[in-house]
């Protein structure tokens, strides 16, 4: 099953859904105001750390996950489900729910 390569993170998700761990922003300054944790955007990028075994179609045969283990990705900004797992935020996502691959 898909674990995760550099944490010591244990999870399979189902179908076609992958885990990422969001990539968060390096705190700026802009205009040499600081800006608080609770103004800053949602990240919209992280790395895959758990990938499912793929989706099935109609007639029972599984379609392969197009994104792997340590890509990338762009996802939609209320895309997925959060979730905290060994005080790590996680967000699980549908493959649909990629944008692209970085």
């Amino acid at each position: 099953m898909a674990t995760a390569s550099n944490t010591k993170l244990n999870i399979s998700p189902m179908a076609d859904r992958i885990v990422v761990a969001p990539l968060e922003e390096t705190e700026e300054m802009r205009g040499g105001l600081y800006i608080p944790d609770t103004a800053k955007e949602k990240p919209q990028q992280g790395t895959v750390v758990a990938v499912g075994p793929g989706r099935m179609n109609d007639d029972g045969e599984r379609i392969p996950m197009e994104v792997g283990t340590g890509d990338r990705v762009l996802y939609g900004k209320y895309a997925g489900t959060e979730v905290s797992l060994d005080g790590d935020d996680y967000l699980i996502v549908k493959e649909s729910d990629v944008l692209a691959v970085l």
